[in-house]
């Protein structure tokens, strides 16, 4: 059952959550085209609209009204999404207005302390549920501060330049590893003042609103990534991904497929709004393993759960370390991944950073949990294709989060 075809992608899911936030402090309305249809931006726009920000649909397009923002008048629902919550609480703690945020029962079991702590030391006022949603911040006169990141966390850094934007100073934050830089590039090409020297960066505050834009949004490079894993592992398939985000901190995983021996072509390559964009061929070729440290794991976080169903068909041992940040994602992604392939006959051994799978080897269908993540349904759905016999997954719409179109365009690509 190969797939075969064209496909374009909607908008990528960072880029969309930090476009919708950038309009909301610009001056003048914004338009911002292909943005992302998954629910966790969704959650972010209704947080903008409940703080005053007026946010109306024009045909395919959105069109944001910047201004001022406002108390809302009851709390902010996060939904599902980590980035909806830890990038709001930065930018609103520098808006200097008063808020409660809450989310659904999985994204109010995960960690907020190291946004909490930097924010914090900046001077803001919140309380916590032991540093977990629900929360309430309130109104606080901000201060820069010099910030050195325990964790490569593009999350982190986002929610700390946002609130310098407020504040009173400059304010630097500094990582052990380059996360993924679309905050420092479109705050630059919005004309903020900030800064980039290696692995820190420092903003001003403003002076005056961002500049509005028209963006269109490239695809999401995460999302392509399960229909590229498909074209790899399954004999005869052929796909052309579209319009893909090529963002060098964001290609981790394009590279370590290649690393792997994948048949993969770039078509085209362009730049648009400071980011480049590449039309990419993946195709079907027998699979090496690979191993990933924890310096590669930044540029391919998201993308770690289908990188195992990939080592599950490659030849040898693949082994993934350094990636304990998979156990505060929207679940323990490392526990997931190894209950699962263990039930479908993989050989994996879970580490506390990550695991390691010897391939290849025939899976076989059995009857799986997503636990309502969505890169845990994907990923699985795409092992389905190299199983033998039926696989069921008991929640397989939370692939919406991300891209509610997964399962149509899937099917519409089986030859």
């Amino acid at each position: 059952m190969a797939i075969k075809g064209e496909i374009t992608f909607p908008g990528d899911k960072s880029i969309s959550h930090r476009a919708l936030m950038f309009a909301a402090l610009a001056d003048g309305e914004s338009r911002i085209s292909n943005l992302s249809t998954g629910a966790d931006v969704q959650s972010t726009r209704a947080c903008l609209e409940a703080c005053g920000i007026q946010i109306r649909d024009d045909g395919n397009d959105v069109i944001v009204t910047g201004g001022q923002f406002s108390d809302p008048d009851h709390p902010l629902d996060c939904g599902n999404s980590g980035t909806t919550t830890r990038l709001l609480l930065g930018l609103l703690a520098g808006q200097g207005i008063n808020a409660t945020l809450i989310g659904d029962a999985s994204l109010s079991s995960r960690p907020m302390n190291r946004i909490l702590n930097p924010l914090s030391q900046m001077g803001l006022k919140c309380e916590s549920n032991n540093g977990k949603l629900s929360m309430t911040i309130h109104k606080s006169d901000l201060i820069g501060i010099d910030y050195h990141s325990p964790v490569a966390s593009a999350q982190v850094k986002s929610a700390v330049l946002y609130a310098g934007l407020g504040a009173v100073g400059n304010t630097i934050v500094t990582e052990p590893i380059l996360s993924r830089d679309h905050t420092e590039k479109m705050l630059q090409g919005l004309g903020a003042k900030l800064s980039s020297n290696g692995l820190s960066s420092t903003i001003f505050p403003l002076t005056s609103p961002l500049s509005n834009f028209n963006l269109s949004v490239p695809g999401d490079p995460s999302t392509a990534a399960f229909f590229a894993a498909t074209a790899a592992i399954v004999p005869e398939s052929e796909i052309i991904l579209n319009g893909i985000l090529r963002n060098p901190t964001r290609i981790g995983f394009y590279s370590a497929l290649q690393k792997m021996g994948a048949g993969m072509d770039c078509l085209d390559t362009w730049e648009e709004a400071g980011e480049t964009i590449g039309k990419l061929k993946v195709f079907h070729q027998p699979l090496n393993s690979i191993t990933i440290t924890k310096d590669d794991v930044p540029g391919l976080i998201d993308e770690l759960p289908i990188i195992a169903i990939l080592a599950t068909q490659a030849n040898g041992k693949s082994e993934i370390c350094g990636a304990e940040e998979l156990r505060v994602k929207e679940c323990d992604r490392i526990h997931a991944v190894c209950k699962n392939l263990n039930k479908m006959g993989a050989e994996i051994e879970e580490l506390q950073d990550g695991f390691i799978i010897k391939g290849p080897t025939q899976l076989k269908g059995a009857e799986l949990e997503t636990f309502h993540d969505h890169r845990i349904a994907m990923a699985f759905t795409i092992a389905g294709f190299v199983s033998d016999g039926d696989m069921v997954l008991d929640h397989p719409e939370c692939a919406s989060v991300s891209f509610p179109e997964f399962y149509y365009e899937l099917e519409r690509l089986i030859q």
